[in-house]
């Protein structure tokens, strides 16, 4: 399929044009044409970076995990073969694969931890009660398995539905249901002994 370079400009957003292609049709362009990955990495990006700084609650940390996603993603792109609904996905589960990895280092893990610790105690000096619950939270959802994490967060920050976590992590929707009631167990459970 060969695309003119003026259909291929306004895909990738040289014009500015603002009748948005779907995804579906840019994801047939870049098979043929990488330039217009371009504009997939721009609609994208976003909410994964959004994702990865809910899962590590780091800014910088975030923006690293969120380039290594976007090259894994150029680097496999060939490999995937789904609709438009499942490029989204895949892109989730790349980010999860990449914010879990990083993530099972202790010494960075650890080093988030204090940072947490130090961003909730100097939010605490200005802004009260609420910003110490937030740093209990934080701390709770990193005490947390990574699985445990990812679900919780790609259900209550993500917005995403059960069904669609099950297809980023490969489970069953019975699993996710099953794992997210067990990781909001262990997050009250978690929370109730750190504010008695």
């Amino acid at each position: 399929m060969i695309v003119s370079t003026c259909k291929l400009r306004r895909i990738i957003g040289v014009n500015n044009d603002s009748t948005a292609t779907h995804d579906g049709e840019l994801i047939a362009f870049v098979r043929n044409d990488p330039a217009a990955f371009v504009q997939l990495y721009r609609r994208h990006y976003d909410a994964v970076f959004r994702y990865c700084v809910h899962r590590l609650f780091e800014r910088q940390t975030a923006e690293d995990v969120t380039s290594e996603v976007f090259l894994k993603v150029v680097e496999n792109f060939g490999s995937f073969k789904g609709s438009e609904r499942q490029f989204r996905n895949w892109l989730y589960t790349i980010a999860t694969n990449a914010v879990n990895s990083y993530l099972r280092k202790t010494a960075r893990r650890n080093r988030l931890l204090k940072i947490a610790r130090e961003q909730a105690n100097s939010q605490v000096a200005d802004c009260g009660e609420s910003a110490e619950k937030l740093a209990l939270l934080r701390e709770a959802i990193f005490a947390l398995k990574p699985r445990y994490q990812t679900i919780i967060i790609l259900r209550f920050f993500e917005n995403l539905k059960l069904t669609e976590i099950a297809e980023v992590l490969g489970s069953s929707n019975g699993t996710v249901r099953s794992q997210l009631a067990r990781a909001l167990a262990k997050l009250r459970k978690k929370l109730a002994t750190e504010v008695t």
